[in-house]
């Protein structure tokens, strides 16, 4: 949304920046809430949905023209807050179906999928977020929503997407009541060619992973 579109539609540049704040904030509590895991078995398809939203907001960030801070530098914003804990207690909830194959850029020359997991995704998200949202915060609306867009374009817009595509591919399996291939045992640590890929995945039935993370088939 450019601000030829902003103006011609009467809304005000602030507003815009409140509506993105208000959808970021809206993930980064809703995330920190279901990693508490006092409900598992809703978490896959709030997560779902949450993660959807947050996309909405970086469609807009994308579509918008560039954003240019007030500062030429970057104001210090001290040590990032740790979200070990986070991220532990998020792939603990989902450890049936954390680990995926993922491959980074479609438009890249063909390449083997490699593996990621969807608690490290969203932690990740979460960090460039909370990094934009003390901005904004501090009253630095403009360097906020610079943020939000910069990384948008260099990491959480390709990371939340690649945890979305996960999720909803969960979502559909068990709905459909397809066999999901049995992930788990491969090492995030390093990457994952075509045949071991092949050989790794096992057949596990979807119902039996789906039902305690809140996610049942279609009768």
């Amino acid at each position: 949304m450019s601000d030829a579109t902003l103006h011609a539609t009467n809304q005000n540049p602030d507003d815009f920046a409140v509506q993105i704040a208000d959808q970021i904030e809206s993930f980064l509590v809703a995330v920190t809430e279901v990693a508490k895991g006092d409900e598992p078995d809703s978490a896959v398809p709030f997560l779902l949905l949450e993660v959807s939203q947050l996309l909405l907001a970086g469609g807009r960030l994308g579509a918008h023209e560039d954003i240019v801070p007030d500062e030429r530098y970057e104001p210090d914003m001290g040590p990032e807050a740790d979200v070990d804990e986070l991220r532990e207690n998020l792939a603990r909830m989902l450890e049936p179906i954390d680990v995926y194959s993922e491959v980074f850029d479609p438009y890249e020359l063909r390449k083997a999928p490699v593996p990621a997991r969807i608690s490290d995704d969203l932690t990740d998200v979460i960090t460039d977020l909370r990094h934009g949202m003390a901005h904004y915060r501090a009253g630095r609306t403009t360097e906020a929503l610079w943020w939000w867009q910069f990384s948008y374009f260099s990491n959480w817009g390709s990371t939340a997407s690649a945890a979305l595509r996960a999720l909803q591919s969960v979502v559909a399996h068990v709905r459909l009541n397809q066999p999901l291939a049995e992930l788990d045992g491969l090492d995030t640590d390093q990457g994952m060619g075509d045949d071991t890929l092949e050989f790794e995945a096992g057949q596990v039935m979807a119902e039996e992973i789906g039902q305690p993370l809140g996610v049942r088939p279609v009768t």
